[in-house]
């Protein structure tokens, strides 16, 4: 392992409050769910209806996030951020604010806070490039997919304490505040207007930007690996089901968390002194998931291959953000971030119904079969995206892939 690059990044100006300021303003809205469905269950009184308010608030951020993605490109980031995270955080408000007699109104308010949910993530990943070059930008993607860990972690608990001490109500109060405070922040460190001269401003087209042999192949590859992460999160649930007790669901997804976290860690340290190849990546991170197939007669044999696996996980989803971010034009680089968002979501939500299919029809193992051939998918998918080339600056890197 090699520090460098992490003293590199923190050392460059802007970069880690940049980071920061975007860890904080993602939080609050990751904490969203757990308040708003105990909410819907509290008014409805059922879990069915908090389980439609959480869907209806996930279309809404699947059809919005490129529509803000590729405005922030054209109008600046810092215009739409602000302007949508004001609006998140008043309709969320609303929602906390009605009376549970008109729980009949929660989907249709909760699709429409879902359409003004910030485009915090694609801002950040499309502001790296512009930032760092290099061995660094490698390290500070696979540090931003390691952050995106503690998120996953942190944001559902703090949102499940505020709900046990206090209420849903106060919960979807706190982090409409909180979210409101926080994305202005990160609104005023981007840049106004951003003119770039990277690539003369030139805006391409939707069909440009998607219809490109490294970018589609990049975005189809990531959506498998969400698909293939949802289905791997209900085969943990119905594992823990198959055992009799609930809290392995938890103790498997904490120790898959923990892989994460650690493979992201020491990934964004190493030397990066050779060509990186996603793919290469991605076939490792199969094999692994294969053994997973094989130890799911066993808790303690899953949960070693879970670590192991997970270690995988955010240096390559690290890897897709960095190929994803120097093989687009400056002009769009939000906006690609945006399809990469909606199409994991559309995975996520397949990768459920999928997998709980095949549990129900052939059993548990099968879940991680449906994980291990979609990454062999997209293993596949990737295997023609140029590798990353710490030497060249991200101007020549550019210029060679649209040569």
């Amino acid at each position: 392992m090699d520090l460098t690059s992490y003293r590199d990044l923190w050392k460059t100006h802007g970069v880690m409050a940049l980071l920061a300021s975007a860890l904080i303003a993602r939080l609050p809205v990751m904490a969203t769910m757990v308040p708003l469905s105990f909410l819907a269950k509290d008014a409805a009184g059922n879990f069915g209806w908090a389980g439609v308010v959480a869907g209806a608030y996930a279309v809404g951020m699947a059809v919005a996030s490129v529509v803000w993605s590729r405005r922030a490109d054209r109008r600046g980031a810092r215009k739409v951020l602000i302007a949508t995270g004001m609006t998140w955080g008043l309709l969320m408000a609303v929602v906390a604010m009605l009376p549970y007699t008109w729980y009949r109104v929660l989907p249709v308010a909760a699709a429409l806070a879902g359409m003004f949910v910030a485009p915090v993530t694609s801002a950040l990943r499309a502001s790296w490039p512009r930032l760092v070059h290099g061995a660094r930008l490698r390290a500070i993607y696979a540090l931003d997919a390691t952050a995106q860990e503690l998120l996953f972690v942190i944001g559902p608990m703090l949102g499940a304490l505020v709900v046990s001490f206090a209420s849903p109500r106060a919960g979807l109060l706190g982090c409409a505040a909180t979210a409101a405070g926080a994305i202005w922040w990160f609104g005023l460190k981007q840049q106004p207007r951003a003119i770039h001269e990277e690539d003369g401003g030139v805006r391409p087209t939707v069909r440009e930007l998607l219809i490109h042999r490294h970018r589609f192949a990049l975005l189809f590859a990531f959506a498998c690996m969400v698909t293939g992460f949802a289905a791997m999160s209900l085969g943990i649930v119905a594992f823990a089901d198959e055992h009799g007790n609930r809290l392995i669901a938890g103790v498997l997804e904490m120790v898959a968390a923990l892989g994460s976290l650690t493979g992201g860690l020491v990934g964004g340290a190493l030397p990066g002194r050779r060509e990186s190849h996603v793919w290469r990546r991605m076939l490792a991170m199969t094999v692994l998931v294969v053994g997973c197939v094989f130890a799911t007669a066993s808790v303690v044999a899953l949960s070693v291959m879970m670590f192991a696996a997970g270690a995988l996980i955010a240096p390559t989803i690290g890897a897709i953000y960095e190929r994803l971010g120097v093989l687009t034009p400056a002009a769009a680089r939000t906006e690609i971030f945006g399809w990469m968002l909606s199409g994991g979501m559309i995975g996520s939500a397949a990768g459920s119904a999928i997998a709980g299919a095949l549990v129900e029809s052939f059993g548990v193992r099968y879940a991680w079969v449906l994980m291990a051939g979609l990454a062999l998918v997209a293993t596949v998918s990737v295997l023609g995206v140029p590798p990353h080339r710490p030497a060249e600056s991200a101007d020549l890197e550019g210029a060679a892939v649209t040569a």
